[in-house]
C-alpha cells in the first residue's frame, strides 16, 4: 500500500497529520531546511514530536534539504546526530556534499534525496543509490509513464509529490529569488517571485509563472501500480487544519481504494487552491490551463477549518493494535502482558487472587476491561486468558493494570533502537593551480561563434550539444586557436528524451569532442556511455568543499562554484578538483517545462525575442531550451572584468564568460574587456551575489 507522507510545519501540525491518517510526516529541525519560514521545531518540541509519532506508529522524516556552507556543516551534523539518536526514520537532503558527510557521521540513518536534488530520470535515481541514498523524491514535472519507467527499474524507493504547490521552475534549479532579493530557494528562504504579476506584451494583468496546486488524489491506484512507494502532500508553510483536511481525504482514498466524493473534492479546494487544481504534469497536458492564483477565502473555509481542528484536537483516532495476556491461578501472583505488532512486550505481576465470596471473575469480565482502550493510542484486538474458576480480583485493579501496561508499552515504543554514530570525513585537500585562471567562453546561439570571438583565444569553448551537433564547422576557428570544445548538456533530460541526447553525443564524439558539461548527476551516465569526460556545471549547486570532493571522486575533470556563494566563500573552499567561476553573463533564473510564449499567445513563436517585465519595469529575457522548455534570464548582466583581481585571489582554475542573448559584436567587446584590451562595460550590470551573498 502507498505510504502517505504529510507536512508538519509546527507541533500542532504533527498532531493534525498523525490523527488524520498520515503514515509518515516530514518536519524541519533547525535552520537548514527548505521551509525556513515555517515555525519548525525547537530541540524540545522536536523530541516531543518524534516520541508522539513513534508511540502511534507514524514515521518521521527530517528535512535538512538545503545547500550548506563549510562553516554550517558541523551544526547540520549535530542536528542529524540528534535526529538519529531520538529515533527519526530518515533525513531528506539536497546537498551532494552534505549527503557525503552524513553517510559518515550518521551511517545507520537512511537518507532520502529531496526533490531539490532535481532527480528527473532513471540515471539520476541510480546515481542517488550509488551515493547511499535509499529513496528519491522525483521532480514534479514527470508524466505517469515516465514515473512508471523509473519506478519499475529503480534500485531504491520512489516518492512523488501528489498534492500541493507547484513551482514554475524545476526544484533545485531556481535562482530567481536569490538573485533578485538575496533570498535563496536553495537555502530555504524563497520569496516566491513566481506568484507575482508580470507583463508579457505590455499588460501588467496576468500571472504567467503562477501554477495551480497539484492534485493527484484520483490517480493513487495508478501510482501504486506504477511502483511508487510514497505519495507526499506539500504544505509545511500552511496551517495544521490544512494538513488534517488533505491528509484525511488522501488517507481514506488509499485505505478504501475509492476516489474522493464531490464533497471531499470541494473540501480540498476550500482548504487551499489557486482557482482549482491541475494534473497537467502527470498527464502530459501542459499549458495555460495549469495556471491560477489564490483568491479570497469565504466563510465556508473557516467552518471547514474549525471542524477539522475539533476532529484532530479532541480525539485519539490513531490506534496501534495490541494484544493482552492474563494468567490468574489460585495461590499465585496474577500475571499480565501486552504486546504490539512491532515486537514490543510488557509483562507485569499483580496480586494473588482471592477466593470469590460472591460473583467470581470471568473471562468475559477480563475481556471487557482490557478492551477499554478508548482515549489511548491503542486498540485491543485480542485478550488471551488462563483463569482458574472461583477467583476474584477487583475491577479497579484490572483497570489500573491495563493503564500501567499501556504506559510502559508507550515508553518502550518511544525509545529508539540504538544507532551507531560515525565521524566527519576528512577535509578534501586542495589541488594546486599553476598560473592564472584559464578562460572559458560559453555561447548560447550559433551566431555568436564568429571568427572575431575566436581571435580572443579562450582555453575552452562550451557549446550547447544541439548547436555543436548541427554546426560542427562553426567551432573550427576556435579549435584552430587552441580552444577545447565542450558539449553542454541541457539541465533537464527525461528518459524519453535520452535517446535523442545519446544520438547527438555519438555525433559530436565522432567530431573529436571528448568532454561534456553536465548540471545533473543523472546526466553523467549519458556522457560515460559515449566514452566522454565530464565537467560539472552550476546546476550541481556546488556550495561546499565536500560537494567538490563528491564530484572529484565521481571522476569529474572540473566543477563550477555556485553563483550563490560570496567571493570570500569561494576563496575559502578546499578545492580537490579544478573549480571554475562564472564571471560574466545573464545568469539563468529558472528552467521550466512550461512555454511562456505559447501559454500567452496560444501558439509557439520561439524565434522572436520575448521578455517578462516585472512591476518595476525590469526586463527578463525568455529563451528556448531543449525539449521546448523555457529559461528565464536575469534582467542584469553579471560583470566582473574590473574585479578580476578578486576573482584570481579566490583560487579558481578558470573563469567563464556565459553568453546568452548577446549579439556577436557584444560578445567580442565583452571578451576584449575581460582580456584588458578595452574599457567596455555593458548596460545594466550586476555583481551578482559574489559580494552580498544570500540568506
Amino acid at each position: 500500500m502507498l505510504e502517505l507522507l504529510s507536512p508538519a510545519g509546527s507541533p500542532e501540525a504533527v498532531v493534525a497529520a498523525v490523527q488524520s491518517g498520515a503514515d509518515a510526516i516530514y518536519m524541519g529541525f533547525g535552520e537548514h531546511n527548505a521551509r525556513r519560514g515555517a515555525k519548525n521545531f525547537t530541540d524540545e518540541e522536536f523530541d516531543s514530536a518524534v516520541r508522539y509519532c513513534r508511540m502511534r506508529g507514524c514515521k518521521v522524516y527530517v528535512t535538512l534539504n538545503t545547500l550548506v556552507s563549510d562553516r554550517e556543516i558541523p551544526d547540520v551534523v549535530r542536528l542529524a546526530g540528534h535526529a538519529c539518536e531520538i529515533g527519526a526514520d530518515a533525513i531528506l537532503v539536497q546537498d551532494l556534499g552534505l549527503a557525503r558527510v552524513l553517510k559518515c557521521a550518521v551511517p545507520e540513518m537512511p537518507l532520502h534525496a529531496s526533490t531539490q536534488m532535481s532527480i528527473h530520470n532513471l540515471a539520476g535515481v541510480e546515481a542517488a543509490a550509488e551515493m547511499g541514498i535509499s529513496r528519491a523524491v522525483l521532480a514534479r514535472e514527470l508524466t505517469l509513464e515516465q514515473i512508471a519507467l523509473i519506478a519499475e527499474r529503480s534500485p531504491i524507493e520512489i516518492e512523488i509529490f501528489a498534492h500541493g504547490a507547484l513551482c514554475f521552475c524545476h526544484s533545485g534549479q531556481c535562482y530567481m529569488s536569490a538573485l533578485i532579493g538575496r533570498r535563496s530557494g536553495n537555502r530555504g528562504a524563497c520569496a516566491q517571485p513566481c506568484r507575482l504579476q508580470y507583463s508579457l506584451g505590455g499588460r501588467m494583468d496576468n500571472f504567467p509563472l503562477s501554477l495551480k496546486d497539484n492534485c493527484l488524489v484520483s490517480y493513487l491506484k495508478e501510482l501504486e501500480r506504477a511502483g511508487v512507494s510514497c505519495v507526499k502532500i506539500e504544505g509545511r508553510m500552511k496551517r495544521p487544519e490544512y494538513s488534517a483536511i488533505v491528509t484525511g481525504i488522501y488517507s481514506r482514498a488509499i485505505r478504501d481504494g475509492l476516489e474522493p466524493s464531490e464533497l471531499e473534492m470541494k473540501q480540498l479546494e476550500l482548504a487551499f487552491s489557486r482557482q482549482g487544481f491541475t494534473d497537467g504534469y502527470l498527464t502530459g497536458e501542459k499549458g495555460a490551463s495549469m495556471f491560477g492564483v489564490r483568491e479570497e477565502r469565504d466563510s465556508d473555509v473557516n467552518k471547514l477549518y474549525n471542524a477539522a481542528r475539533r476532529d484532530y484536537a479532541n480525539s485519539e483516532t490513531r490506534r496501534v493494535p495490541v494484544r493482552f495476556y492474563t494468567i490468574i491461578k489460585a495461590g499465585a501472583k496474577s500475571k499480565f502482558a501486552v504486546e504490539d505488532n512491532d515486537g514490543n512486550k510488557v509483562i507485569k505481576e499483580g496480586p494473588i487472587p482471592q477466593a470469590a465470596s460472591n460473583q467470581a471473575l470471568s473471562k468475559q469480565t477480563l475481556y471487557d476491561q482490557f478492551y477499554k482502550t478508548g482515549g489511548t493510542p491503542y486498540l485491543c484486538t485480542d485478550v488471551s486468558t488462563v483463569l482458574d474458576e472461583g477467583l476474584f480480583l477487583p475491577v479497579s485493579g484490572i483497570n489500573e493494570m491495563r493503564r500501567l501496561l499501556l504506559d510502559e508499552l508507550s515508553e518502550a515504543r518511544k525509545s529508539p533502537s540504538a544507532r551507531k554514530l560515525g565521524k566527519l570525513p576528512k577535509t578534501p585537500a586542495d589541488v594546486k593551480i599553476l598560473g592564472g585562471p584559464k578562460t572559458i567562453f560559453q555561447i548560447g546561439t550559433v551566431d555568436q561563434l564568429t571568427q572575431k570571438l575566436a581571435e580572443a583565444k579562450p582555453d575552452y569553448l562550451y557549446v550547447p550539444l544541439a548547436i555543436l551537433a548541427e554546426n560542427p564547422a562553426a567551432v573550427l576557428p576556435f579549435a584552430e586557436k587552441g580552444a577545447v570544445p565542450v558539449a553542454v548538456l541541457p539541465r533537464v533530460i527525461t528518459d524519453t528524451q535520452a535517446p535523442e541526447i545519446a544520438e547527438m553525443l555519438v555525433k559530436v564524439k565522432a567530431m573529436g569532442v571528448d568532454e561534456v558539461l553536465v548540471g545533473n548527476m543523472g546526466h553523467v551516465k549519458y556522457a560515460k556511455l559515449a566514452s566522454m569526460n565530464v565537467r560539472g556545471d552550476f546546476g550541481l549547486n556546488v556550495y561546499n568543499s565536500d560537494t567538490l570532493q563528491v564530484l572529484n571522486a565521481a571522476g569529474f575533470l572540473s566543477a563550477t562554484a555556485s553563483f550563490e556563494l560570496r567571493m570570500s566563500q569561494i576563496r575559502d573552499l578546499s578545492k580537490p578538483i579544478n573549480t571554475e567561476l562564472i564571471a560574466y553573463g545573464r545568469l539563468p533564473l529558472m528552467v521550466s517545462d512550461q512555454c511562456i510564449i505559447k501559454n500567452s499567445a496560444g501558439t509557439c513563436n520561439c524565434q522572436n525575442a520575448v521578455s517578462l517585465s516585472d512591476r518595476t519595469g525590469q526586463l527578463f529575457p525568455v529563451v528556448k531550451d531543449f525539449g521546448c522548455r523555457n529559461v528565464i534570464l536575469n534582467a542584469h548582466k553579471l560583470f566582473l572584468a574590473d574585479r578580476l583581481r578578486d576573482v584570481e585571489s579566490s583560487g579558481v582554475w578558470a573563469i567563464r564568460l556565459m553568453f546568452t542573448n548577446e549579439g556577436p559584436e557584444e560578445c567580442v567587446r565583452i571578451a576584449e574587456s575581460y582580456a584588458g584590451k578595452t574599457q567596455y562595460v555593458p548596460n545594466g550590470l550586476t555583481r551578482g551575489l559574489y559580494y552580498r551573498g544570500v540568506e
